[in-house]
């Protein structure tokens, strides 16, 4: 987890250098000192578990094993990107982790979480799907309705809500009645637990026991996790509405700093192991970066491929 957390952070530091060079377009939605949520997240998963994410979801993607390559690519919008250039930033997605895609739509995955149990359900195998989402898509209909469906059907569905108390630019306290979304989970008879998001291993302990929940075919499970977004809204946001103070805080509570620390005094990392991780990630982000500048751009006639799928049932 200490090696995704980094990988994920330092992809996303360059993907902020190119993008304020000009290197990538569009819009980016950046995850850094969040990088907790994900690692834990995705650790206890199979390869072949499903994710579903939201407009913020680099992290989660790096962390479900999708390649910084293709990752890469795909920001740039080149033809080698895991989405082949077509999803962008906001949309990007790798059938092949089983991570089916950030979202521009709040709230999408916990309406499409509970679809994708139940094609688990029918066809009877031991796969999860786990939907993240934000504070303020917890205070949708959608999830509700979402949450509402998973608890009725008894599919194997996580709701993670990484709750970074932020809406966009609207406070947690002005959007959020009860304080807490974790509580919400009583209502639908399913359990729910807050954890410190800042804490990859608390995340991981509270996914564990979720995901071990609905591999037994005991339904869903809603986790909280409470974090610190250091980056604005969106790559550019001045950040208007929220004190410095904030921020400096979250950076005091810095996750991949925490675990660090917890290896190093458990003898399970010194300065020269963490050194060698460090020099590994930054070795293969630079190759990633490479790999997306000399990347071609998508062929003009590619832009109508992959927009259909023929179903023989329906000749």
């Amino acid at each position: 987890m200490y090696a995704t957390m980094l990988r994920i952070r330092r992809a996303e530091e360059r993907a902020r250098e190119l993008y304020a060079a000009g290197r990538i377009p569009g819009f980016i939605h950046l995850s850094i000192g969040q990088e907790a949520v994900a690692a834990g997240v995705c650790a206890p998963l199979q390869r072949d578990d499903y994710l579903l994410s939201t407009h913020r979801g680099h992290g989660h993607l790096i962390a479900k094993g999708g390649s910084l390559r293709g990752f890469m690519a795909e920001l740039y919008g080149k033809a080698t990107g895991c989405c082949k250039g077509k999803g962008g930033s906001m949309h990007i997605a790798d059938a092949s982790v089983g991570y089916l895609g950030a979202n521009g739509v709040l709230t999408s995955g916990c309406v499409l979480a509970p679809g994708v149990g139940q094609s688990i359900q029918m066809r009877g195998t031991d796969q999860v799907a786990v939907t993240i989402f934000g504070d303020g898509a917890a205070n949708r209909g959608p999830f509700h309705e979402g949450v509402n469906l998973a608890a009725l059907w008894k599919v194997p569905v996580v709701f993670v809500c990484e709750n970074n108390f932020w809406a966009s630019t609207t406070a947690h306290d002005l959007s959020t009645a009860g304080g807490s979304i974790a509580a919400r989970a009583a209502g639908y008879g399913i359990p729910g637990a807050t954890v410190d998001g800042n804490d990859a291993l608390a995340v991981y302990l509270a996914m564990e026991s979720a995901v071990a929940r609905a591999r037994a075919g005991e339904g869903p499970s809603l986790i909280e996790a409470r974090t610190v977004r250091f980056m604005g809204h969106f790559e550019g946001d001045p950040q208007g509405y929220r004190s410095r103070g904030e921020v400096e805080g979250g950076r005091q509570r810095d996750p991949i700093a925490r675990l660090r620390a917890h290896l190093e005094e458990a003898k399970l990392l010194d300065a020269a192991h963490a050194a060698r991780v460090a020099a590994a990630v930054e070795a293969e982000v630079q190759d990633a970066v490479d790999f997306a500048e000399s990347s071609p751009l998508p062929a003009p006639e590619d832009a109508l491929q992959d927009l259909f799928v023929h179903y023989p049932w329906s000749d």
